[in-house]
């Protein structure tokens, strides 16, 4: 694996991780009132398309920094879901 492609796993891996802490305020709050939820559906179909990229190019840098960024997007679906109704 290159260097290119290691520094891509790892700051790919962290962008992703942005997602976590609004994830996490959701359920320990009890609350998404205040998410856009069209940002995150938009972000969830866009890394969607990111990993079917990667799987078609083979590229673990992207399927892995996606596929982690993918899954805190859905929690914050799934919370807005849960809490954030009207």
């Amino acid at each position: 694996m290159s260097f290119l492609a290691t520094l891509a796993i790892i700051f790919g891996t962290l962008g992703a991780l942005g997602n976590a802490p609004q994830a996490f305020k959701i359920f320990m709050r009890k609350s998404a009132k205040d998410i856009s939820i069209i940002a995150y559906i938009i972000f969830s179909i866009g890394s969607t398309i990111w990993i079917l990229y990667g799987i078609e190019l083979g590229n673990s840098a992207l399927i892995i920094s996606n596929s982690i960024g993918l899954f805190f997007q859905v929690l914050v679906i799934i919370g807005w879901l849960k809490y954030g109704r009207i």
